[in-house]
């Protein structure tokens, strides 16, 4: 059996692993022949273990139970049938190529503004997750405090994202950033744990999962009324005739609020946006320039920043279990 290792560093500095477009966010996948295969768990419940190690300020006992949260949140999705199992303590270490996923601190110093990583163990002819392993950076402050404490990063928000990888879920665009000192990016809202920036030390915002993270959970896991009871939106973006390759493109629901995305990823420009509930939406189109391209897209390719945020004039309405017509989004240069 063909098996290979992908690596995805994780938030502050906010690298990703490799990366297909989808409906709604972005899957992980694998080339298999000239198709892209998303990874997934083929059986579940996905079985895990925890490491024997704690952290200053983080016990084993704590570092389960927050890791556990973390993990029934994903499982309590409605619509998505994915589900976990905690199958104990154990001495093994994350990114070890043993058939077991694991969940443990290990000390990076060196990777300075990563806080987590998750990495896989797959059938390459399939897709198939074999294996997912997550390691926390243990040379940052961690907490489990019900409320965050100051200084110090959430474990349970931090293990919530990691988590979505370990299912297959790679990074969403849904988040607002600024430059700040030392090169880096201060994360000033999200629209997605999936997003790949961090809060600050001592909140404990992403506890929750949003409209994107559901969709996406969903669409690799769904549930037998998943696709009945959604839709979808699908169409291009174009720039003076020509496809634009690299748009984030999202749809706002008019009635909730709850905001989807997805990406343009070929030369034509189009995307699909799915999971979406039935109802009204706006459609926009926005240069992925909130971080680095790097953080959204492994392989990013000929992504085009050069465009004006442009709104598609006329209301899409999506029914349940199909899409409306295709539309185009057009921008213009900046």
């Amino acid at each position: 059996m063909a098996r290979r290792r992908f690596t995805g560093w994780v938030l502050t500095a906010a690298w990703l692993a490799a990366a297909s477009p989808v409906h709604g966010y972005l899957k992980m996948g694998t080339q298999v022949g000239t198709d892209t295969v998303a990874l997934a768990w083929k059986t579940t419940p996905v079985r895990y273990m925890i490491s024997d190690g704690g952290v200053p300020g983080v016990s084993v006992d704590q570092f389960r139970d927050a890791v556990g949260r973390a993990f029934a949140t994903w499982q309590a999705v409605p619509t998505s049938s994915i589900a976990f199992q905690f199958a104990g303590v154990s001495g093994a270490q994350p990114l070890d190529e043993d058939g077991v996923s694991v969940l443990g601190f290990l000390s990076r110093p060196d990777l300075d503004r990563v806080l987590a990583s998750t990495s896989f163990l797959i059938d390459t002819r399939t897709g198939e997750i074999l294996e997912s392993d997550v390691f926390f950076n243990s040379a940052f402050a961690w907490s489990v405090d019900p409320s965050g404490e100051s200084g110090r990063f959430d474990l349970e928000s931090i293990a919530l994202h990691e988590i979505g990888h370990v299912h297959g879920l790679g990074h969403s665009a849904l988040g607002e950033t600024e430059l700040s000192g030392g090169g880096g990016r201060r994360l000033i809202a999200a629209g997605a744990v999936m997003f790949p920036i961090a809060y600050i030390a001592g909140t404990t915002i992403g506890r929750t999962l949003m409209a994107d993270d559901i969709a996406g959970t969903s669409d690799l896991y769904p549930d037998a009324a998943f696709r009945q009871s959604t839709g979808s939106i699908q169409g291009r973006v174009r720039k003076g005739g020509a496809g634009v390759y690299g748009a984030h493109v999202v749809a706002l629901d008019l009635r909730s609020g709850a905001l989807v995305g997805n990406f343009s990823l070929d030369d034509d420009g189009r995307f699909v946006i799915a999971g979406l509930s039935p109802g009204a939406y706006v459609v926009r189109a926005e240069p992925l320039d909130d971080g680095d391209v790097e953080s959204f897209l492994d392989d990013p390719g000929p992504v085009d920043l050069d465009f004006k945020v442009a709104i598609h004039p006329q209301l899409v309405v999506v029914p349940a279990g199909g899409a409306p017509p295709s539309i185009d989004v057009e921008v213009q240069p900046k």
